[in-house]
């Protein structure tokens, strides 16, 4: 990935000045993708790191994730942090409280990936509050079979929009993105006031980033294909380095 932007530095600054609040992707972003959901692990020292930047923010370090909450809390135990889910249909803020938006009714949705799913074993159905996820990535020759089978299932249930992320297709209600999560945290205690950054890897993050940058921060784009985000990091390593190395920055303290 040479012919990637480097930005390290920038964030490395962001991430270690006062003032700033940290929202970050989970997966392709915090982590390294794996063929599975449940296959993805921590790398060693990043719990640690993100409890410290926490702190070094005054808290205002939140996880905004396609995944459900229970799940992120899971990889993150014992540290537990704000977290939006399912692209903002859960979202916990720094007071303990979850909110749950509204959904549509996405059951005939998942009726057809598991359907697809239950004819070609390389598929995995994923089911979540108000969404539902098929992913690919073990049978990538099933690409477009899986786009039209998920496509015309979301044009028959309003309300419901069909993001193609990396090698997964994913239903979610139309009227929640990663954006509007982010904004809901700059609306509350500890980040109002603050210089949002979001780093995210994948198309699901874009709202997020359109938000952070209209807000005046900062988008983050980890690896390749185009982007809003102003800047770049070659892979999720880049991304854990920098927060490596901001948690122990003696110009991060606030």
């Amino acid at each position: 990935m040479a012919d990637i932007p480097d930005d390290s530095a920038a964030l490395l600054q962001l991430l270690s000045a006062p003032g700033t609040a940290v929202f970050l992707d989970f997966d392709g972003t915090l982590v390294d993708l794996a063929p599975t959901p449940d296959g993805v692990h921590m790398a060693p020292g990043v719990i640690e790191a993100l409890a410290l930047l926490a702190e070094r923010h005054g808290d205002a370090l939140a996880l905004v994730s396609g995944r459900p909450v229970a799940q992120i809390d899971a990889m993150l135990a014992p540290l537990v942090l704000p977290v939006a889910g399912v692209h903002g249909v859960e979202r916990r803020g720094a007071d303990g409280v979850l909110h749950v938006a509204a959904t549509p009714d996405v059951a005939p949705v998942l009726a057809r990936a598991q359907a697809l799913a239950a004819i070609h074993p390389g598929l995995l159905v994923e089911q979540k509050r108000g969404a539902v996820a098929l992913h690919y990535r073990l049978a990538p020759h099933l690409e477009q079979l899986c786009l039209q089978e998920m496509t015309a299932a979301v044009q028959a249930c309003p309300g419901v929009l069909l993001l193609h992320g990396k090698m997964v297709l994913e239903a979610k209600p139309a009227a929640t993105d990663k954006g509007g999560a982010i904004a809901a945290f700059m609306q509350e205690s500890p980040f109002a006031g603050r210089r949002p950054v979001f780093a995210g890897d994948d198309t699901t993050d874009e709202a997020g980033f359109a938000f952070v940058q209209q807000a005046g921060g900062q988008g983050v784009k980890v690896g390749s294909g185009p982007s809003a985000a102003t800047l770049r990091l070659a892979n999720p390593g880049a991304l854990r380095a920098a927060l490596l190395a901001a948690s122990v920055s003696p110009t991060s303290k606030e």
